[in-house]
């Protein structure tokens, strides 16, 4: 790496491993991790758009839903109401930065498990909630089971797929969030005829909190994670299981130990190291990709998106089967990035992406400031809400084999194994920072800005897709222990990385 610091790990670094069935059975159960994440998502603005739900804990809401005259930009104007949502993300930046640590001293399996028990319990306070303290109390730990398992699901994908596959392979997260997503948003429609609905959908958090405990459970850590804590012959086995091939891993074994070195030398300046000039380029990606993930508005759109579907026209039960219209066009999505990401690499995909969600912002704008207008007291016809949601389903197709899958993606294979855990850390962090001050002021955004607030997203994705074109190099199949030879060869970033040849002399049969 820059620096003349190699960083090896689970891939198949040029060593000929292949797909095996050791391998995607381990990388889906880690991907399920992803399940967590989308199951929130899609279940908390279908729920508080349930009526009993909104009578237990928020009457104020319901009474302006049933006023005769109401601006419908501002009926879910609430800072209590986006509590309940944003508390999940405070928890969730605060158990990223801790996670770091953990998934060093404890493995990336273990903090999935841990991520996976603070999930279930979460579910389980929450489904009982008598209260709004309740409420809040299982988000928080809600959010500590997402923080740690966004911290050590994508670090694990990368250490363990070979390079050629990463793409895919690392894709998995986010369709494994994709399908969270869908099942939470079914669960919502079905469910909120039920009086007790509510409780099915925030309680039933549990099931994929032990899917994915239970599968890791039963999967092995990966090669560098095992190296780390000192466990070479568990390292091996892992190793040969993940390569799948007859001849002889020693080779492979002794870099990532050679590399697990240098990392524990420079352990103690850890923080320091990646704020250093020669990893520039990395911290800069690790903050800007996750904060203008977030600034497409896309996860905002997910939580609030029955509550918007039902601004512009759409009943309570037709909110939540738009919402999960939605859903579903974002799982399909995420399918088509699987399989066109390793061939045509992440520029390609976040530059298309991002001109299609930016064309579908402002023509959301144009039609809801025709329709709905600024005072938000008109009604929209069937047939212009049916429009609203075609063109939000354009919107997160453009995102779901873009900016989705890709906002884990790089983060996970740009970093040296040295840096490697706390900048994923601080790449979660910024993702659920961002997440927290746009959920907690989205519904009064909305309110003040109107229509304009599509305007507002349309114009960051400008700028973030400007930002990609100029300062991200494509990382497609690049081994990770080669990864700093993109940022040597690019126009930009090479002022900051030393060119200096790694120490390790890797074999000429490359992935």
């Amino acid at each position: 790496m820059a620096g003349g610091v190699f960083a090896v790990d689970g891939n198949d670094n040029g060593f000929g491993g292949r797909i095996t069935a050791s391998v995607v059975i381990t990388c889906i159960v880690a991907a399920s991790g992803g399940l967590l994440f989308g199951y929130d998502i899609g279940i908390s603005g279908g729920v508080t758009t349930m009526k009993p739900f909104l009578q237990k804990f928020f009457p104020s809401i319901q009474r302006k839903m049933l006023a005769a005259e109401k601006n419908v930009y501002c009926i879910f104007d609430s800072q209590v109401l986006t509590s309940f949502t944003s508390s999940l993300y405070i928890a969730g930046m605060a158990s990223s930065l801790v996670a770091s640590r953990l998934t060093r001293a404890l493995g990336r399996r273990a903090t999935m498990i841990l991520g996976g028990f603070s999930f279930f319990t979460g579910a389980a306070i929450n489904g009982a909630a008598v209260n709004i303290a309740m409420l809040i109390l299982g988000r928080i730990f809600l959010g500590f089971g997402v923080g740690f398992a966004n911290q050590a699901t994508p670090v694990y994908l990368s250490e363990m797929a070979p390079s050629k596959w990463r793409g895919a392979f690392n894709a998995g997260f986010q369709m494994f969030l994709g399908i969270g997503v869908v099942v939470s948003n079914a669960l919502n429609y079905g469910s909120a005829r039920l009086e007790w609905g509510w409780r099915l959908s925030l309680g039933f958090a549990a099931l994929p909190a032990l899917v994915m405990t239970i599968g890791a459970l039963l999967i092995s850590d990966t090669p560098s994670s095992l190296v780390e804590r000192g466990k070479l012959e568990e390292a091996k086995r892992s190793l040969h299981r993940a390569r799948g091939i007859d001849s002889d891993i020693q080779a492979e074994l002794n870099i990532i130990i050679k590399a697990t070195e240098a990392m524990k030398a420079a352990d103690q300046e850890q923080f320091k190291t990646i704020f250093e000039r020669q990893y520039r380029p990395h911290l800069v990606m690790a903050v800007a990709i996750p904060l203008f993930t977030q600034l497409t508005g896309i996860n905002v759109a997910a939580f609030y998106a029955p509550v918007l579907f039902q601004s512009v026209g759409f009943g309570s039960s037709a909110a939540l089967m738009a919402s999960l219209i939605l859903g579903m066009v974002n799982l399909c999505a995420l399918l088509v990035s699987t399989g066109i990401v390793d061939r045509y690499g992440r520029r390609v995909l976040f530059l298309q992406g991002g001109t299609q969600m930016i064309l579908c912002q402002v023509a959301v704008a144009i039609v809801l400031a025709a329709k709905l207008g600024s005072s938000g007291n008109e009604i929209m016809s069937k047939n212009y809400a049916i429009l609203v949601l075609v063109l939000m389903c354009v919107y997160q197709a453009g995102f779901g084999w873009s900016w989705g899958p890709l906002s884990w993606l790089i983060p996970s294979e740009i970093f040296p194994l040295k840096i490697r855990p706390i900048g994923q850390s601080i790449s979660v962090a910024t993702n659920f920072a961002a997440m927290f001050v746009l959920s907690q002021t989205f519904l009064t955004i909305l309110c003040h800005f109107k229509f304009g607030i599509f305007l507002f997203y349309a114009g960051w994705i400008v700028i973030m897709t400007l930002f990609i074109a100029l300062f991200l190099p494509e990382t497609k199949g690049v081994p990770l222990e080669l990864m700093h030879t993109v940022w040597e060869k690019h126009w930009y970033w090479r002022r900051f990385v030393n060119c200096e040849s790694s120490t390790t002399t890797l074999p000429k049969q490359m992935d």
